[in-house]
């Protein structure tokens, strides 16, 4: 099968800093690639990822993120470069979708990775009749359950890039680990306050670019960091797969319906448990009681840091091989791309 992928403009791919989308393409393009496809990606300049890709940008857009006139820019010239010569278009931008309709012979599909919110589910109720959506859970869907979707299909991750670590920690000993944004949803200072029930230094690797990522750190975090609460920036993919390797468990502190979260499949492959609330995604990607702990409350989470010593790193690694790979994920979107291309007159 052809199948040209359009990764948003952002960051590149794959992402040398923070990026869960740009993650999931770059396992999709070389997923795709390694199961025989002809695989074409449209993504900005500076991205290494090691298929056949073209861009219009240069640079990405990071600084610009979400502005209207960078992306529509990107989504153009992806669809005047990819129009032809492929079976199938994976789109992963916002605007990529609306504008595929001056393409009406060109089959399409998009996967939506953020939240239905009434803005959202506005839009994909525009064009869901005319363009297949490919949902990332079931918890994402459940949101909007009036958008019409093709499939849910779950993101998977190559574990043999990540080492299996022993959770033994760093020079000063164990450590918890917070990765994410920082962002009152993500739960950093919730975090903190988890650890610090469990008499446990946790270590906290977060993206903070926004003006309101930096309001909320100056506000709830910063007030409560210490020699056994330590906000260490955002770092590259090699310092957060260390961290993620030395870790005792991945607090995942969400309080919002999280349409996934590509860290705890990180966390996985690392052989790190993670502790997690029932909220968004989690319950469908943390099995309670193997590959971590489904926890109620703050309490709940820091008693189950005691329990993370009964769960076996080898179960979690186990997770990422089995049906978190890359390759289940690939064969689940060809599975999908051929159902869409079947149904087309």
């Amino acid at each position: 099968m052809r199948i040209a992928l359009i990764a948003p403009p952002w960051t590149p791919i794959p992402p040398p800093l923070y990026g869960g989308i740009e993650l999931v393409v770059d396992e999709l393009a070389r997923g795709f690639a390694a199961a025989g496809h002809d695989v074409t990606l449209f993504a900005t300049g500076d991205s290494t990822c090691p298929v056949p890709t073209k861009w219009t940008l240069e640079h990405a857009e990071g600084m610009r993120i979400g502005m209207a006139v960078p992306e529509l820019r990107h989504v153009l010239h992806a669809y005047r470069e990819l129009s032809e010569d492929h079976d199938i278009v994976h789109d992963h931008t916002v605007m990529g979708p609306f504008y595929a309709e001056r393409y009406p012979s060109l089959p399409v599909v998009t996967t939506v990775h953020g939240p239905f919110n009434d803005e959202l589910t506005d839009l994909y109720l525009a064009i869901g009749d005319r363009v297949p959506i490919i949902c990332i859970s079931q918890a994402q869907h459940a949101a909007a359950p009036e958008v019409p979707i093709a499939g849910v299909v779950h993101h998977g991750i190559d574990a043999g890039n990540f080492p299996l670590g022993d959770g033994a920690g760093d020079a000063e000993g164990e450590y918890l680990l917070f990765l994410g944004r920082m962002a009152p949803d993500k739960g950093a200072h919730r975090a903190i306050e988890i650890a610090r029930k469990a008499g446990h230094r946790v270590l906290l690797a977060a993206k903070m670019r926004e003006a309101w990522e930096r309001a909320y750190y100056e506000e709830q975090v910063a007030p409560l960091l210490g020699s056994d609460a330590v906000y260490l920036g955002e770092v590259s993919h090699e310092r957060k797969v260390e961290l993620l390797a030395g870790a005792k468990a991945l607090l995942f502190p969400i309080r919002w319906n999280e349409p996934f979260g590509m860290v705890m499949l990180e966390a996985f492959a690392c052989g790190t448990p993670v502790l997690a609330f029932p909220e968004g995604a989690a319950p469908e990607v943390v099995e309670d009681g193997k590959t971590g702990f489904l926890c109620e409350d703050d309490l709940a989470m820091a008693e189950a840091v005691e329990k993370v010593a009964t769960l076996r790193r080898r179960d979690c690694r186990a997770a990422v091989e089995g049906y978190f790979s890359t390759e289940r994920m690939v064969a689940e979107h060809v599975a999908l791309f051929e159902r869409v291309l079947a149904a087309r007159p």
